[in-house]
């Protein structure tokens, strides 16, 4: 009688034990993915304030340059619609859970950058407008912030491949489908991104 006392204790000490590692298992597995979930919302955060911060840039940029009256009109044109394009998109949280909406962020930013580009090229047959102390300390701002936007945007991919990587990994994906942790979308690079604008006159 007592020998099946000790060895039903001992087999419910041995479960007791079993499930609070299971337990405590489980609640680490679960905080890491809220941590690597975080992160990923911060990285984000900084994506979008220097995307804002290029975005303030754009009216100084295009008033120095309207200046110019024999300044091609279509540049700034273009510039003005896209960014006009991107006040236009609603950011939301919800942007990083959705596929097609980031790419339809990453499409606006891309034409920003592109109209963008195409300006600094048409500059270059504007001597007097390049010597502009105003257009020059606006060109190198606009410079340092597409680097900063091309920092951040491969410090958040770094961590959304960590990320992805977490929730695809056994056993914690069967957390990220119980608790809704879904894929994030990492930013790739635009179509057409690695041909020089062409600007002919």
């Amino acid at each position: 009688m007592k020998r099946g006392m000790i060895l039903g204790c001992s087999i419910a000490g041995g479960v007791l034990v079993i499930l609070i590692i299971l337990v405590v298992w489980a609640v680490g597995a679960y905080n890491n993915l809220v941590t690597l979930n975080e992160e990923v919302t911060q990285t984000w955060g900084q994506v979008e304030n220097q995307y804002q911060r290029r975005f303030d840039l754009i009216p100084n940029l295009v008033s120095t340059v309207k200046g110019y009256a024999d300044f091609e009109r279509g540049v700034l044109t273009d510039v003005t619609e896209a960014r006009a394009k991107v006040s236009q998109f609603n950011i939301t949280p919800e942007v990083l859970n959705d596929p097609q909406a980031f790419q339809r962020f990453q499409q606006t930013q891309g034409e920003l950058s592109g109209a963008l580009s195409r300006l600094l090229v048409t500059v270059e047959n504007y001597p007097q407008l390049k010597a502009n102390e105003n257009f020059l300390q606006l060109q190198q701002q606009l410079e340092g912030t597409e680097n900063r936007i091309n920092v951040a945007r491969n410090r958040f991919n770094e961590v959304v491949q960590r990320y992805n990587t977490s929730i695809k990994r056994f056993p914690n994906t069967i957390f990220a489908g119980l608790f809704n942790f879904t894929e994030k979308q990492y930013f790739k690079s635009v179509s057409g991104a690695e041909n020089a604008p062409k600007v002919e006159f």
